[in-house]
């Protein structure tokens, strides 16, 4: 690969991690809002079916961008865009317990009171995510990979879908068993709210499939890679 190639790859890399790390950075922020995503009036275990927060919405691109660079550049580059995820999510928190802890003045358009209502609950939304989103995304990797080397790089999306279903599934189960634990959410909308969250993530990873071959192809065609190589940004 040309000094050329290799310099696009490794700005394609950080601007899909800088698309990660906002994704993951925001969902945690935004979480607390919720809204009814399906038009049929459905309830399972008393909440309704697709009654989420929308704080999963731009979850499922953090799982696709995983994927997409699991398969072109690799599993310790994946594994590296997830640890500055974390960091950046930790950081997040330091940052709003400053602000928290500055006193609003009296001509404030958010006075102390509205800002803590937003964000009191963001420390502990990150910080049962944070758990729940590493474990989810090692299980997402470890699978993608162990299914990439068994089908010698073919069946894409095969792979693509085994690993983000069972790791959004653990993803969902951890973060709302955490947030009911934390009394953030009551837990009698554990059951209806795992079943509606994950169910939502099955659908739009099938939703996301396209999305990564697109991108396999972009990347194979452009850097005239074989089934299976990866790019070495070394």
């Amino acid at each position: 690969m040309s000094i050329k190639d290799k310099l696009l790859a490794q700005r394609i890399y950080l601007l899909l991690g800088a698309l990660f790390i906002t994704s993951l950075v925001v969902s945690n922020l935004i979480f607390q809002k919720f809204f009814y995503w399906y038009p049929l009036n459905i309830e399972i275990f008393g909440s309704k079916l697709f009654e989420i927060s929308v704080g999963i919405l731009p979850y499922p691109i953090t799982f696709l961008i995983t994927d997409l660079v699991s398969e072109i550049y690799g599993k310790k580059r994946a594994n590296d865009i997830v640890i500055a995820g974390i960091f950046a999510s930790l950081f997040s928190i330091a940052i709003i317990l400053m602000a928290d802890y500055v006193p609003a003045i009296i001509n404030s358009p958010i006075n102390d009171e509205v800002f803590k209502l937003v964000f009191s609950k963001t420390v502990l939304a990150v910080g049962s995510s944070m758990f729940a989103y590493l474990l989810a995304q090692l299980i997402d990797i470890r699978i993608y990979h162990f299914w990439k080397k068994l089908t010698n790089g073919k069946h894409l999306w095969l792979r693509n879908n085994f690993s983000t279903w069972l790791s959004q599934f653990v993803d969902t189960l951890f973060i709302i068993g955490l947030l009911c634990f934390f009394e953030v959410l009551p837990w009698s909308s554990f059951k209806g709210l795992l079943i509606s969250g994950f169910l939502f993530k099955v659908l739009v990873a099938a939703f996301d499939t396209p999305f990564l071959y697109l991108g396999v192809y972009f990347f194979r065609k452009r850097f005239k890679l074989k089934i299976n190589e990866e790019i070495s940004l070394i």
